[in-house]
């Protein structure tokens, strides 16, 4: 009997099929498109994410010689804020707005002036571009005939498990990043939806990340492979799966993700309130994992391997013959601007200190050095709020699988990091799949079966100076970029 996972990121849909003794039997991953049309704007088409679903489930089914009789159930998750707007035939109406996309500046301060008091006590967070509600309110000012025509708004991995299964449904930790969840009353609010002339009857039902909402149809059978009546659950957020996969399930446990997004996660009993932090209730009931987060991590990464060509394994290599400090070449990964500890979108990406002497592999060492300063910027935050956290951390998310880069982030940091084998999205949805079909008994009883440590970075502490005098240089070029930024974008 086995499971199966699915998660859709950044950059690409990840398959994974777990078997009942907790071993992995198959992974599949198929890559796709994000679109900038414009300075600012980050876009991705819907039916990408469905076409990769429908050649990662081939793909695992026929290289790996699984009937689709052996797959107990299923469950998805997905990057979260990310809004899908259906016709009433269900027809996708526009590019899904990715939630690295700043197009939304106007319509936060908008939201902040008008209601930013009451936005914060409901949902524990201020206006930023990041979240769904000023991206819709962007929609309904700037797309007023997509606006008029949408009856329907799912997420991510929501339209996708209605691709499957033919369900308006989505969990509480998906709503909580909405910033139109009441998270006192865990509901919609009508009063948040009344402030973007969004009628709440428009969003799904929400229910558990564990519960069935449907199976698979006939015809979503016929697309993907799948055995009709296939149970799919509802699943959630990449990050809340990621933050279970890697075993972090009690308090004071951390989490460094190495994703697209950077993110500093520390789980509590609580959510914590403050305009640095981003809430999420964890799948345990009565966790929670507040955490910092830096907007293009291995999204810089993958930047830069595009932008250059190559591949990782290569620019790793080349960024390992560089000693610490890249001889003063500094890169700052705001591509899309920046959230902890700025929350600001005007930020732009830079290397500072070129000079004759720097070559390709510098720059390749200066990108993994930028983003651990941003995660350094991340996890001082959580020191100034006093978070009570262990001093080793799990670390999560595609970029963990680089020694080098996991070697920098544990130096700069100052923290051991312990790497799982296997932590990402898809591999904890599988997990939950298990739990909610008995196959796991408990989400404790998941993690003793399925999860193995391969690896600890212990960090260098003569490295850690060299990289603690760098991050204050690092912080003194914000400080001197960051109002010429704003004023060319801004005007």
């Amino acid at each position: 009997m086995f499971v199966l996972g699915i998660d859709f990121g950044g950059g690409a849909c990840k398959a994974t099929l777990l078997a009942d003794n907790g071993t992995i039997a198959a992974v599949h991953t198929v890559e796709y498109s994000t679109n900038y049309p414009e300075p600012g704007h980050a876009e991705q088409n819907p039916e990408d994410w469905f076409a990769a679903t429908c050649s990662s489930i081939a793909a695992i089914l026929s290289e790996h010689r699984v009937s689709p009789k052996e797959i107990a159930a299923i469950s998805l998750s997905a990057a979260t804020h990310i809004a899908v707007l259906l016709d009433e035939h269900d027809h996708v109406l526009a590019p899904a707005i990715y939630w690295t996309d700043s197009r939304s500046i106007a319509e936060v301060q908008k939201l902040k002036e008008e209601a930013g008091e009451l936005i914060e006590q409901l949902v524990l967070h201020r206006p930023d571009t990041i979240w769904t509600m000023p991206q819709l309110l962007w929609i309904s000012r700037h797309w007023p005939d997509v606006w008029s025509q949408t009856k329907k708004i799912l997420f991510a991995k929501d339209y996708v498990r209605h691709r499957l299964t033919g369900d308006y449904v989505t969990d509480y930790i998906e709503a909580e990043g909405s910033m139109l969840f009441d998270y006192h009353k865990l509901e919609w609010s009508n009063d948040l939806c009344d402030l973007i002339d969004l009628k709440a009857d428009r969003l799904p039902r929400i229910v558990d990340p564990m519960n069935q909402t449907g199976m698979v149809t006939k015809q979503a059978a016929e697309l993907t492979g799948l055995a009709e009546g296939t149970p799919v659950l509802c699943g959630t957020t990449d990050t809340a799966m990621e933050v279970f996969a890697s075993g972090a399930i009690r308090r004071g446990q951390m989490t460094i993700k190495l994703a697209t997004a950077g993110r500093v996660c520390v789980v509590t009993e609580q959510p914590w309130r403050n305009a640095n932090l981003i809430n999420y209730s964890h799948i345990i009931r009565g966790l929670w994992y507040p955490g910092t987060a830096t907007k293009s991590c291995a999204a810089s990464y993958r930047w830069f391997r595009d932008t250059f060509g190559g591949d990782y394994e290569k620019w790793d290599e080349a960024a390992n013959s560089v000693s610490p400090g890249a001889d003063g070449l500094i890169f700052h990964p705001y591509l899309n601007g920046e959230l902890t500890p700025y929350a600001d979108p005007f930020l732009c990406g830079s290397f500072i200190g070129i000079r004759s002497g720097h070559r390709k592999e510098h720059f390749a060492r200066a990108v993994l050095e930028g983003v651990a300063m941003s995660l350094l910027d991340c996890k001082t935050a959580i020191d100034d709020i006093r978070i009570p956290y262990d001093h080793t951390a799990f670390v999560i998310g595609g970029g963990s699988q680089s020694p080098l880069w996991r070697q920098i982030i544990a130096d700069t940091l100052g923290m051991s990091l312990v790497l799982n084998e296997r932590s990402d999205s898809s591999f904890g949805s599988a997990m939950l799949a298990g739990i909610a079909i008995g196959m796991f008994q408990s989400p404790e009883g998941a993690i003793d079966t399925c999860t193995r440590k391969v690896a600890r970075n212990v960090p260098n502490m003569e490295n850690n100076k060299i990289y603690s005098e760098l991050f204050c240089k690092y912080k003194a070029v914000h400080d001197s970029l960051a109002p010429l930024y704003r004023q060319w974008w801004s005007s």
